[in-house]
């Protein structure tokens, strides 16, 4: 019998019985009082009167009247520059350890995105909270005895000043608690290879030495790890080499456009569990089995407002109207698009992170991201969110049993005509005509102002098939593989050009 993970296991559940279920709405009353509270004192405190603010009669009415929205430009411009340069006490008190890097997938350099010792501490907790929901799901006791296999971005950190930076994976595994460390794979010596082909293959190398019963990372560099371990090892699926892997966490961007592709790679069934984790923090994870829908950190170090994800409100470059509504946690409803807006320990205030998410079960505060401010399409009135694609991609997946794992499009200007042009990444040899008919009907069925357009200013729909391949290559040629890197699921006429003129080098060469 298992007994250390008898052991661990009992005490989740015993954590679990013990956490009272206090009320979303008023935790989050009280994170932003807290939060207040503690950066009153601060260069941003004092210039938006956070003591006055605390006093009110309505603090979060008055805070969300008081202090504008801020994308990262201008929150970087407007105070974290001072930060950088090493002043103390400007947004939150005193100075951050470490700077996120996260160019994510827009710009063409890194935002630096500071992560405070508060802030480590929230993820962390975060972290211990994820770890007792998994009481709600049914393991097996000795899944609680083996190892973890955690594949972020390097955690061999930058020095940069007087502050350490790397993108925020790295950040966190370098910070794991110690108890932590005898589970951590692939451990600190390869977590530390900065170049990302040299790492996984150190790890496919070293695979069988460990008995991974989890995964967690972002799908599509998970699976070009799983994959690259089966062609090591001259396995069938990754089961033959880690037998006892149950648990994938995934995180970074939505699991379901992966999911047939990720277990076309396993031979046994793999629970997954979904998490949200920025680089701004730890945003949401599954809490329960019975949805993929996630729960806000609603307890710990985030303030969260919503925006209705309304095009009046959004302008050109993404960024919000100031003039837009945010509701707060006890006005929101279901399945509405919301931009997300946080406030954190980190010293980000009404911060648009660049996320939309719907409500699944308000009184849960359980959500699922709906896409990117930057990836809404709404050329001549389509009004398409990275939701609306995502499921017509996977009716395209039943309907002609494949797998179409990545994908991006642009619209276009033929001959005067507005097209939607899509790349689908997808190993078929099915006709992209046919391939275009049926996602144009799937977009119809799945959005009447899409099919309004249709009727009207939007031409058509073109659709070019490309191996999944070129897009994990296009990503380490643009940014860096591995890690947070995502990849940009709607882009710009300029950004486009470049990628048809990448995917033409690549199949020339």
């Amino acid at each position: 019998m298992a007994i250390l993970g008898s052991i661990i296991k009992g005490a989740i559940e015993l954590r679990g019985n013990l956490v009272s279920d206090a009320s979303p709405v008023e935790e989050q009353q009280k994170v932003l009082k807290e939060m207040l509270e503690t950066a009153k004192n601060t260069a941003f405190g004092k210039y938006y009167g956070f003591s006055k603010i605390i006093n009110a009669e309505d603090i979060q009415k008055c805070f969300a009247e008081t202090v504008p929205f801020f994308d990262y430009h201008q929150m970087k411009n407007d105070w974290w520059n001072q930060t950088i340069k090493g002043l103390e006490d400007i947004s939150w008190p005193g100075k951050p350890s470490y700077f996120a890097l996260s160019s994510g997938t827009t710009g063409k350099s890194s935002k630096r995105i500071p992560v405070t010792d508060a802030m480590l501490d929230a993820i962390r907790a975060a972290g211990i909270q994820q770890v007792g929901a998994l009481a709600n799901f049914e393991l097996p006791t000795d899944f609680f005895e083996k190892e973890i296999m955690m594949l972020g971005s390097s955690t061999d950190l930058t020095e940069r000043d007087e502050f350490l930076e790397g993108e925020i994976s790295g950040i966190s595994a370098s910070n794991i608690p110690f108890w932590f460390r005898g589970y951590y794979k692939p451990g600190e010596e390869i977590a530390k290879i900065d170049d990302w082909d040299t790492r996984v293959a150190t790890i496919a190398k070293r695979a069988k030495e460990w008995d991974i019963g989890a995964l967690s990372g972002i799908p599509s560099w998970m699976e070009l790890m799983m994959k690259e371990v089966i062609r090591y090892h001259n396995a069938e699926t990754i089961h033959d080499v880690w037998p006892n892997l149950q648990v994938f966490t995934s995180g970074g961007v939505a699991f379901q456009p992966y999911e047939k592709s990720f277990r076309a790679l396993c031979a046994k069934d793999v629970t997954v569990i979904d998490t949200y984790l920025a680089s701004e923090g730890f945003i949401a994870f599954q809490q329960r089995p019975e949805t993929t829908a996630m729960k806000l950190v609603t307890d710990n170090g985030i303030y969260f407002e919503f925006v209705p994800f309304k095009p009046e409100y959004i302008l050109e470059d993404g960024a919000l109207s100031q003039d837009a509504p945010a509701l707060t946690l006890a006005e929101v409803e279901t399945e509405q698009d919301y931009v997300l807006l946080i406030s954190t320990v980190s010293g980000a205030w009404r911060y648009l992170i660049g996320d939309t998410i719907a409500f699944t079960d308000v009184a849960r505060a359980e959500i699922k991201i709906t896409g990117r401010t930057k990836f809404f399409l709404n050329v001549v009135g389509s009004q398409l969110s990275v939701n609306k694609m995502d499921t017509a991609l996977r009716e395209l997946e039943e309907q002609f049993d494949i797998k179409i794992p990545e994908f991006t499009l642009a619209a276009v200007k033929i001959d005067g005509e507005f097209y939607h042009h899509w790349y689908l990444g997808t190993d078929t040899n099915l006709e992209a005509s046919k391939l275009a008919k049926a996602l144009d009907k799937a977009l119809k069925d799945a959005n009447k102002n899409y099919k309004v357009a249709r009727g009207k200013a939007l031409k058509g729909v073109q659709v070019t098939t490309v191996s999944p391949e070129v897009f994990h290559e296009w990503s380490g040629a643009s940014k860096k593989k591995g890690g947070q890197v995502k990849m940009a699921r709607v882009m710009s006429e300029e950004k486009f050009a470049e990628w048809e003129a990448f995917v033409e080098k690549t199949a020339n060469t």
